[in-house]
């Protein structure tokens, strides 16, 4: 079973007037050395000024589920690399793993990752910014006993994923097993689909986080 780009039927949603919010679960990635994935060297409110000068003219795609949508621009800082790097035969052998927990409530899994020092990584050309309604934040932090923000806006970015592609890629099927057990462990409560599960699976069998 091999993963591959989704077929172009996907529904996309003229971009309106939208009020963006970076959410705290995504300050990790401008403030955590050892994250996995996308790290933005930039200050947070130059990231927000340049992104909110970017999405008037993005478009809104459709996520996961309904309060989940996506919003790809152009990347404009070279710094910002790709946060995931093709598994090769000459690179399988530099793969790590541990167990880590994206925040101090979520329970840790064995995950792995490619040591930013030991691959190459290109600079993204895209960035998918991954949005959760007001509403789904405020609901999963209700549920996980997170302080929610008063602050006036209609989508929080709550994942910035810095790739080569101008599409989703699949979501990680730890993420979606995570997902599945509720909001009470740090996951969103949408069921687990079998058949997205393998496209995951598929995708990330031959994909690893930089850390």
């Amino acid at each position: 079973f091999f993963w591959r780009r989704p077929l172009s039927n996907r529904t996309y949603s003229t971009k309106m007037s939208l009020k963006l919010r970076l959410d705290e679960f995504a300050h990790r990635q401008f403030d955590d050395p050892s994250y996995q994935g996308t790290r933005i060297a930039i200050g947070k409110e130059q990231f927000m000024e340049k992104i909110n000068s970017l999405v008037a003219d993005a478009k809104l795609c459709d996520g996961y589920a309904p309060f989940c949508k996506h919003i790809f621009v152009p990347n404009f800082d070279p710094s910002i690399l790709v946060g995931t790097v093709k598994i090769t035969p000459e690179n399988e052998s530099l793969l790590r793993s541990g167990y880590t927990a994206r925040t101090e409530k979520e329970l840790a899994v064995l995950e792995r990752w490619f040591p930013k020092e030991a691959v190459e990584v290109p600079s993204a050309k895209f960035l998918d910014l991954i949005l959760y309604s007001k509403e789904q934040i405020v609901l999963e932090c209700q549920a996980t006993g997170t302080q929610t923000s008063d602050e006036d806006y209609d989508w929080g970015i709550i994942s910035i994923k810095g790739q080569l592609e101008e599409f989703e890629t699949p979501m990680s099927p730890i993420t979606m097993l995570r997902n599945a057990l509720g909001k009470e462990e740090g996951g969103s409560g949408v069921p687990l689909d079998r058949e997205k599960y393998k496209q995951s699976v598929a995708y990330w069998k031959e994909h690893a986080n930089v850390k």
